[in-house]
């Protein structure tokens, strides 16, 4: 059997969001003029915001937008190895390097479960020593290259739960012991699921339902 510690990344890991950034970064260094189309970046959140788009179809406008409808992944991997050194010297909390520490000296598997791309948060999680991370996916063209679409479910909320047990149950390890990290009541059904839940310098509504669930509750800095 084998016991895990599963972290959710933006804002438990990370100090703040990584998806805009991660975007502005790609825009600015590839190309700067698509920085002029950050006005419609910003009328697509309130678009979510008014409940008339998703976050999944948030996520793919604002991907078309700043990085294009298709790119090689030879095109977009220096970005993502920048933005992802980037985000590890600077973005990350001391708490989660301590958690992460701890949890391999206890043999856990560490993975990162993200509403995030995997198409950068693979590198972010090879760069604090995660085991293995599952997050939203791209879908791959059969030009071999990375289009601006979610590729299955955006991983968030119940579909966070669903894929990190589907993920598990094609993984072969037999599961054990499930610690998990969050800052967001959004990820409840997988702080329901799990073993051992910490909410991470939670925002008001996780605090309040952790308080009423019992689960732990830890400041990162």
């Amino acid at each position: 059997m084998t016991d895990f510690a599963i972290y959710d990344m933006d804002r438990t890991v990370t100090r703040h969001a990584t998806y805009t950034p991660f975007l502005l970064h790609c825009a600015l260094r590839r190309a700067p003029w698509r920085l002029l189309l950050v006005p419609f970046v910003a009328l697509s959140m309130l678009a979510y915001v008014a409940k008339l788009i998703d976050r999944g179809r948030l996520k793919e406008i604002n991907h078309r937008l700043l990085l294009g409808h298709k790119r090689h992944p030879h095109e977009l991997k220096p970005l993502v190895d920048s933005f992802a050194a980037k985000t590890v010297a600077s973005n990350i909390r001391p708490g989660a390097r301590a958690a992460i520490a701890r949890d391999k000296a206890e043999g856990r598997r560490v993975v990162m479960a993200t509403a995030s791309y995997r198409l950068y948060a693979d590198a972010i999680g090879r760069g604090l020593g995660f085991d293995d991370v599952i997050g939203t996916g791209s879908i791959i063209g059969l030009d071999e290259r990375v289009h601006a679409k979610i590729d299955g479910d955006n991983c968030y909320g119940p579909a966070k739960l669903r894929m990190v047990t589907d993920w598990l149950a094609k993984s072969g390890l037999k599961r054990g012991h499930v610690r998990f990290y969050s800052d967001h009541a959004s990820d409840a059904p997988v702080f329901e699921w799990a073993d051992e839940a910490v909410a991470v310098n939670p925002h008001d509504r996780l605090a309040r339902l952790a308080k009423e669930r019992g689960w732990k509750t830890e400041d990162w800095g």
